[in-house]
């Protein structure tokens, strides 16, 4: 079941919208790695490892948002949470982490480039460098799982939360992002029943979603 909530957020002007062509080109990537039809392997994760690795220093100045409404709404109104421990998947610089720190204990920011990791240091106070697709992690350990931005790992986003965990998802530019995937997509591509709730907020979207219970 998915709950669709009304905006309160309004989209102001001047969204960043990416280059249509490479988006749809990323878009495609994400659904098909969701749904299984592409592999993640360690060629692409070492591409994107470069390149983020490459901007990281610029990060903030030029490539950030610079907008947070879809994640403030998701805190405000995708409640309530588990208490315990939320993974922040793609922490990037750690322009996030600070509000997920406002609604869970402890936060622990992953990322595959060091550089952007260490861009982090005095937002993030725990920094993990590893690959969202093989989380050092124990089966059921988190209480959340926040993806903002991210490509969706399912079985293993699965794993690793708890059985009453949350997974954030949040897109930033909506379906205008270069890795964007509806909650319906998400919802289909993570193994077992999911229920949903959604919105959209400023420039993007957001869903929490949690296991269905039956």
């Amino acid at each position: 079941m998915t709950v669709f909530l009304p905006r309160i957020h309004p989209s102001p002007d001047g969204k960043p919208l990416p280059p249509k062509e490479t988006a749809e080109m990323f878009r495609a990537f994400a659904y098909a790695l969701a749904v299984g039809r592409r592999s993640w392997d360690s060629v692409t994760a070492a591409f994107i490892t470069d390149r983020f690795d490459e901007i990281a220093a610029d990060w903030d100045a030029t490539e950030a948002t610079g907008r947070d409404d879809p994640l403030r709404d998701a805190l405000l109104r995708g409640g309530p949470f588990p208490d315990g421990l939320c993974l922040e998947l793609g922490s990037g610089t750690g322009l996030f982490t600070g509000l997920l720190a406002g609604a869970f204990p402890q936060v622990v920011s992953v990322g595959l480039s060091q550089q952007m990791l260490r861009q982090a240091d005095g937002r993030s106070p725990w920094r993990v460098r590893a690959d969202a697709g093989a989380l050092p992690l124990a089966d059921g350990s988190v209480a959340a799982v926040a993806a903002i931005d991210m490509p969706l790992f399912p079985a293993e986003t699965a794993r690793v939360l708890a059985p009453e965990g949350a997974l954030l998802w949040i897109n930033q530019l909506g379906p205008d992002g270069p890795l964007h995937l509806s909650a319906q997509d998400v919802i289909a591509a993570l193994p077992g029943h999911w229920d949903a709730i959604e919105a959209e907020a400023g420039w993007g979207s957001w869903a929490v979603l949690r296991r269905a219970r039956v």
